[in-house]
């Protein structure tokens, strides 16, 4: 079952800032099935209302389709009962960010960090502002998930969707929007420390922490909370990029 809140899905079927091409369609839905936003099994709105929600012609929205199905990220089913579904990864994912990982110099990743954490800092601090009760009913789902996963990947995963639910906890598509961003570009790699368990119970603590800060309204400290989180996340991506050993495994 699909836990993520109607804001970040309307922030995932929002119209493209860009015009309507079919790449465009491509990367928003196959960034939100790659994160696990949209989860294995669940059913796509239907072709002629996914199309006016994002603001594309039915023939590009068409022809997007097609390619993530070449992709094996959906599948069509006709007739009664039929539709577009999504269908979760299924390559080796430890050795697919593995190979990632190598790819990104450390200089890369500390320019990363500094940009994600400027952009979680003030994400968390105006969801601080404006989150109410209704808006922190997600996020509070993804807590009690983190704590309760098993693998790495999992943990990746909720991860992911929890930063994406702060952001949509603070009332803004194109924030929520670029927050996925992030997520898809460093978010998968994060579940690699996850499977540490130190790693995954210091992580559940910060969590905890930052969404305490934004329960209580103080937006100071949710951005503090928000900024180590992410630049000790990417920290420990530099530990393991520089591990020969881990690099040889």
């Amino acid at each position: 079952m699909n836990r993520l809140s109607s804001a970040a899905r309307r922030a995932i079927f929002a119209p493209l800032d860009t015009e309507a091409r079919v790449e465009a369609v491509v990367r928003r839905l196959g960034d939100a099935i790659s994160l696990g936003l949209l989860t294995d099994g669940e059913q796509l709105p239907g072709e002629s209302d996914l199309a006016e929600r994002l603001g594309v012609s039915t023939v590009s929205l068409r022809e997007a389709l097609m390619a993530l199905r070449q992709q094996g990220l959906v599948t069509t089913r006709r007739g009664r009962g039929g539709g577009t579904f999504v269908r979760a990864p299924v390559e080796n994912l430890h050795d697919r960010l593995r190979q990632r990982l190598q790819a990104h110099t450390t200089e890369e990743l500390r320019d990363l960090s500094d940009h994600y954490a400027a952009v979680a800092g003030g994400t968390a601090r105006l969801a601080a502002d404006r989150a109410d009760k209704h808006d922190l009913e997600a996020p509070s789902r993804s807590l009690r998930d983190f704590a309760d996963a098993v693998d790495s990947a999992a943990r990746g995963r909720i991860d992911g969707r929890f930063h994406v639910e702060i952001a949509a906890a603070a009332q803004s598509s194109r924030l929520t929007r670029e927050e996925i961003r992030f997520q898809t570009e460093i978010g998968p790699l994060l579940c690699l420390p996850f499977s540490q368990a130190k790693i995954h119970r210091t992580a559940d603590a910060q969590h905890r922490a930052l969404f305490d800060a934004i329960k209580a309204g103080d937006g100071l400290q949710a951005r503090t909370l928000a900024e180590e989180h992410v630049r000790d996340a990417v920290r420990h991506l530099i530990e393991l990029r520089l591990d020969e050993t881990w690099q040889a495994d």
